[in-house]
């Protein structure tokens, strides 16, 4: 086995084996063996994602287990997004009165969910097949469903069981695609549906439409793409903040990475401009559904569930553009969204408890009664908008760029006035949240509020990183080995 492949082994089967080990442990240990497993899982996961890209030019590419530029960065999204969940778990758990766990059971068993549903998503970019990929991904609802769920009040209970019917409803839809693959590529069994085996499916160009469209139609309902979104706000919003992040931050690009490889391997078979054209219309819709959200003022993290609304259509257009310009921008994209919007999700569990109203009412004024959090929450929402210099202002205008690039200016058009006008939503309620109307507010310890601090400045060097990253991108091996996809 190469280094890559004994890294990808042991960066999902480390936190399964901490899994095992949270359930069995006294009750006394679990927290420190759930930060002590994270740091290992995140420490491995960020270095596969290193050797990985380093050689990006090089992926493998076999039944089982795929490494390539793409799954490198959903990789290195979900090991540091899920690190920080874990760490952000101790302080959301220390305020939890109510769940559907006894008071006993609740810690042990919300780690061991958390881990769990962690694993299932680091193996979700490494699946090596089709088949594979969509069982990791029905199993990923399976495990986050419980989590949404998990404060047991009916409002979370009702976004636990839509999130799981809409989004399994969509999978099945997408079980019919893969059905109809299974049927017409060449070989038997799995090794018929690995990524590199599905060009040769032999049904028909229109056959193979069908297949795809079944494919991205079930996906989207997972992704969170309009108009199949409708689980998302509630599923987000109901959620403990480090699960929000979670699902937010990594699992919808993760199943965007899906998507986004049946879109490269049956382009062959369908035509590469209608593949390409079927996620712009998904980005597009999504854009424009998320923009009237994003104007009205609601809770923190209803309103950044449709900002991931907004994002991932973003994400789509420019995996749709598909130039290099484009996907360099994409690549920014997802790794800028992942650190802002887990900030702004990580800001929820401080920001409770300090104005407990803002658990289901838009809050504004924070920067003015806590000013930490509210400058944290600030430069959150100040990057989801576009602010410059945030480095989803630097990947929007990269997407839009490789749109007029690759010849589809009315699509580039159209998103660049939809992505201003959402930036001109968020950017105002970015404003009232920090610094609008000041309310009377009880001055009451915020938990976990320093090791948001620490990771507010965390973010920030990460996005100024970012920022000055994207201008250079698209010209490096990296954007290269993205444009060829697998061999």
């Amino acid at each position: 086995m190469t280094l890559r492949q004994i890294l990808a082994v042991a960066v999902v089967g480390l936190p399964l084996l901490i899994t095992v080990a949270v359930a069995v442990a006294p009750v006394r240990w679990v927290t420190k063996l759930s930060i002590t497993g994270a740091v290992a899982t995140g420490v491995i996961g960020l270095t596969l994602t290193w050797v990985a890209v380093k050689d990006a030019a090089h992926p493998i590419a076999g039944t089982w287990l795929v490494i390539d530029a793409g799954g490198a960065l959903l990789l290195g999204v979900i090991s540091a997004v899920g690190l920080a969940s874990i760490v952000m778990s101790g302080p959301f758990l220390s305020g939890v009165r109510h769940s559907f766990v006894g008071e006993e059971h609740r810690v042990r068993f919300y780690y061991v969910v958390l881990f769990l549903f962690w694993a299932l998503l680091l193996a979700v970019p490494l699946a090596g097949n089709l088949a594979a990929a969509w069982l990791l991904i029905e199993a990923t609802t399976a495990a986050s469903a419980l989590l949404v769920g998990f404060n047991g009040r009916r409002h979370a209970l009702e976004a636990g069981w839509k999130y799981l019917i809409l989004t399994s409803l969509g999978l099945g839809v997408a079980l019919l695609g893969v059905a109809i693959l299974t049927a017409g590529v060449r070989g038997s069994g799995v090794d018929g549906l690995a990524w590199r085996r599905l060009a040769s499916f032999g049904s028909g160009s229109a056959t193979a439409l069908s297949a795809y469209l079944l494919l991205i139609v079930g996906l989207a309902a997972k992704i969170g793409w309009a108009p199949v979104h409708n689980w998302l706000p509630d599923a987000h919003s109901e959620a403990p903040p480090p699960v929000s992040a979670l699902l937010s931050a990594a699992l919808l690009p993760a199943v965007l990475l899906v998507a986004w490889r049946c879109e490269r391997a049956l382009a062959p078979i369908v035509g590469i401009h209608t593949t390409q054209r079927i996620l712009i219309g998904f980005g597009l819709l999504s854009l424009a559904v998320a923009v009237p959200f994003l104007w009205r003022p609601m809770p923190l993290k209803r309103l950044l569930a449709y900002s991931s609304l907004e994002h991932l259509g973003v994400i789509a257009i420019g995996v749709g553009f598909g130039t290099p310009l484009a996907l360099a921008g994409v690549a920014v994209h997802i790794a800028g969204h992942a650190v802002a919007k887990s900030l702004g999700f990580f800001t929820a569990t401080p920001l409770i408890a300090h104005e407990p109203r803002a658990a289901q009412h838009f809050v504004t004024g924070i920067g003015r009664t806590a000013p930490v959090l509210g400058s944290t929450m600030g430069l959150s929402l100040g990057a989801l908008s576009g602010l410059p210099p945030s480095p989803l202002f630097v990947s929007e205008v990269l997407i839009l760029a490789g749109g007029f690039e690759s010849g589809r200016s009315w699509a580039a058009a159209v998103a660049a006035v939809l992505l201003a006008l959402g930036f001109l939503g968020l950017a105002h309620t970015t404003i009232e949240t920090v610094i609008g109307e000041e309310h009377h507010r009880h001055r009451n310890a915020l938990p976990g509020m320093g090791r948001v601090t620490a990771l507010g400045g965390l973010s920030l060097v990460l996005l100024l990183g970012l920022t000055a990253l994207g201008p250079w991108l698209p010209s490096s091996a990296f954007v290269s080995a993205l444009a060829r996809g697998l061999p």
